[in-house]
C-alpha cells in the first residue's frame, strides 16, 4: 500500500489510501496574478507571506510554490526563476511548518528549491516526454524526493483515458530504473474539464481507481479543472472533490481559502436582480455595489446593523472587527476561512473512515474563536490508528 512520505523540518504528511485526503495549497503560484508577478519582480514578497500562513490556517497540509514570473526587466526563466525559488522557499519555510511542493517548469528552479528546501518536499512535476524524464528523475533519485508523474508525453494530452494511463505506467517503469519507488510517484491523471467532455467525471473516477489497483500510486489533480468555464464552480470543484476521493484520489492541488467575490461574480448577481425587473444605469461601479449586494464587508453596513441589534438589547463591543462581523451578521460572504471544497474533502475523509474519530471535520468546523486558528502553531502528532 503507497504511503509517500513528506517531510519539512519539523512535520510529516503522509499521502496514502487509509490517509486523510492531502490539501495542497495552490496560491503561492504568480501564474495569471499579474498583481502577484509584478510584486515578485520588485521585490516585494508580502502577498507570499499572506497566502502561506492562510493556506496553513484553512486546511493546507502542503504548499506548493512556483516562482513562475516572467520578469519585463529579464524574459529568460532559466536566469530569473532559480533564485527567485530559492528565496520563496526560503521564506515560505520560515513562515509554516508544512512539508512543500516545488513547482516548475524550469529544471534549475527545481534543483534551486530542492537545495533550499529543508526536509523531504514534492517535487512537481515530471511528464512522459523524454526530455522531462531524462531531466527530472534525476533529481528526483539525487534528492530522494517523491514527484508528481503528469499523464502526459511527446504527442500531447490524449483524451482517451487508457492512453493516459499508459504514460502514467512508462513514468513508473522509467523512475524504477532509477531506483524510485513506485510510493514515491504520484499520478496526476490530468483532469479535463466536465463542460467540454460529459465524460471527464467519470473518466478521472476510472482511471483513479485503475492508478491505484494496477500500479499501487498515489494520486493528485488540479482540483479546479473540472469546472473550467461553467457558472457556479465550487458547487462542481465540491461534488468532485468528494467524488473523487471516494473513487480513490489521495491528494488535490488546490485552493483552500474561501476567497472574495469578484467583480463578475457581482456583474451575474446584478444580471440576476434584473430578471426581477430591477433597473440600473448601465455604468453603475461594481465595487461600490458589491458590498450592498452582500458580497463584501462594508463598515457602515456593519454599524447599521449593530445599531439594529441594539435595539433589540444585542449589544456589540466597540472596536469589533466589521470583517469578521459582517459575515455572521449576513452582509457578506465569509473570506479567509477554510472553502467549501476544503470541507467537502473533510466531509468524505470522515464518511471514508480515514478521520475515524471525526477529528479534523470537528476542530474545522468549531465556531470562531472557540480554539486556535492554526496560525504560526505547530500541530501535534498525527494521530495513530487503533
Amino acid at each position: 500500500m503507497a504511503r509517500t512520505v513528506l517531510e519539512s523540518k519539523s512535520k510529516t504528511v503522509v499521502i496514502g489510501f487509509d490517509e486523510p485526503f492531502c490539501v495542497i495549497g495552490e496560491r503561492i503560484n504568480p501564474t495569471g496574478r499579474k498583481i502577484l508577478a509584478a510584486k515578485l519582480e520588485a521585490g516585494d514578497f508580502s502577498t507570499v507571506e499572506k497566502d502561506a500562513v492562510e493556506q496553513v490556517a484553512c486546511g493546507a497540509q502542503v504548499l506548493d510554490v512556483n516562482a513562475g514570473v516572467v520578469y519585463n526587466s529579464n524574459p529568460n526563466p532559466n536566469e530569473t526563476e532559480p533564485p527567485l525559488m530559492h528565496r520563496m522557499v526560503r521564506l515560505v519555510q520560515d513562515l509554516v511548518e508544512v512539508p512543500l511542493c516545488i513547482d516548475s517548469s524550469v529544471p534549475g528552479a527545481l534543483e534551486a528549491g530542492l537545495e533550499t528546501a529543508e526536509g523531504r518536499p514534492l517535487l512537481n512535476s515530471v511528464t512522459g516526454e523524454e526530455e522531462r524524464l531524462e531531466l527530472v528523475l534525476p533529481l528526483v533519485k539525487k534528492y530522494n524526493v517523491p514527484v508528481v508523474a503528469i499523464s502526459n508525453d511527446d504527442t500531447g494530452i490524449s483524451e482517451d483515458p487508457d492512453v493516459r494511463f499508459e504514460v502514467a505506467r512508462k513514468i513508473v517503469e522509467r523512475a524504477a530504473d532509477f531506483g524510485i519507488p513506485a510510493e514515491d510517484i504520484v499520478v496526476d491523471p490530468l483532469v479535463m474539464p466536465i463542460g467540454a467532455m460529459g465524460t471527464a467525471g467519470k473518466q478521472v473516477f476510472a482511471l483513479v481507481r485503475r492508478l491505484r489497483l494496477e500500479l499501487g500510486v498515489n494520486t493528485t489533480c488540479g482540483a479546479s479543472n473540472i469546472s473550467f468555464g461553467l457558472p457556479n464552480r465550487h458547487g462542481i470543484n465540491n461534488a468532485f472533490l468528494a467524488m473523487a476521493s471516494s473513487h480513490g484520489m489521495t491528494s488535490a492541488i488546490m485552493n483552500p481559502v474561501a476567497m472574495p467575490r469578484t467583480l463578475k461574480a457581482v456583474s451575474e448577481r446584478l444580471d440576476a436582480l434584473k430578471t426581477l425587473g430591477v433597473t440600473a444605469p448601465e455604468e453603475v461601479d461594481l465595487r461600490t455595489l458589491r458590498p450592498l449586494l452582500g458580497m463584501e464587508p462594508s463598515e457602515d453596513l456593519v454599524q447599521e446593523r449593530i445599531a439594529r441589534l441594539a435595539d433589540l438589547g444585542i449589544v456589540v463591543p466597540e472596536g469589533a472587527s466589521a470583517a469578521l462581523l459582517a459575515p455572521l451578521l449576513g452582509l457578506s460572504p465569509k473570506t479567509g476561512v477554510a472553502s467549501q471544497e476544503i470541507l467537502s474533502i473533510r466531509a468524505a475523509d470522515f464518511l471514508n473512515n480515514n478521520d475515524p474519530s471525526g477529528s479534523n471535520w470537528i476542530r474545522m468546523n468549531k465556531p470562531a474563536g472557540s480554539g486556535e486558528n492554526g496560525r504560526g502553531r505547530r500541530e501535534g502528532r498525527r494521530r495513530r490508528r487503533a
